[in-house]
């Protein structure tokens, strides 16, 4: 893992203080690899946000952040970057910080608990009130397009489907088309594999 901070003094103390633990390996080099990148800083302002960009482009390494504060604004933001685990400066122990690392290590997020409920508030509130009207579920695909695939991955043809679902073939054409050029996707095949590995279908 490795730690980023604005300071020296910040960067050197979680660094120093992380390094005594066995649980984690601290490496010192800005292009240096790691799974995980803990970044600190006193606010989530614009500075953080753009060093949390930049390390979600810098590779696969998981960022974790460590502010001053943290509220709901904070933690939208924080989210938006791709951040996986949240600690406030206040709560940032050994212990807590080794363990939030850790989980983010293994593909898991870590947020304070007085967040989280918040944070699946917003998650529900943006699928109600943004998405839903849009008939748009929050895998970002409309229910037709998921019941689409699901015929596509028990093997029917577009004949088929179209009968199905009482829709014309040219819909059905249309539907395929729409999922496979905004999810970027190659073909039909690839679009029923990223359906099921995603857990959509």
């Amino acid at each position: 893992m490795r730690v980023h901070a604005r300071d020296p003094i910040s960067e050197a103390g979680v660094a120093s203080e992380l390094r005594a633990r066995p649980e984690v390996r601290v490496v010192r080099a800005p292009n240096a690899e790691a799974r995980v990148v803990v970044v600190v800083a006193d606010s989530v302002d614009d500075d953080a946000l753009t060093l949390l960009r930049i390390v979600q482009r810098q590779g696969a390494a998981r960022a974790v952040l460590v502010a001053g504060r943290l509220d709901d604004g904070d933690l939208v933001k924080a989210v938006e970057t791709g951040v996986v685990g949240l600690v406030r400066r206040s709560e940032a122990t050994q212990d807590r910080l080794i363990s939030v690392i850790v989980a983010a290590a293994a593909g898991e997020g870590s947020v304070p608990p007085d967040l989280l409920g918040r944070l699946l508030d917003q998650v529900g509130k943006l699928q109600r009130h943004v998405l839903g009207p849009r008939g748009i579920m929050f895998t970002g695909l409309a229910p037709r397009e998921v019941e689409v695939l699901r015929l596509l991955a028990d093997g029917l043809d577009t004949c088929e489907i179209a009968q199905k679902l009482a829709y014309s073939e040219r819909t059905v054409k249309n539907v395929v088309h729409d999922v496979t050029t905004r999810l970027q996707l190659r073909n039909r095949s690839h679009a029923v594999a990223y359906a099921l590995r995603e857990g959509l279908i």
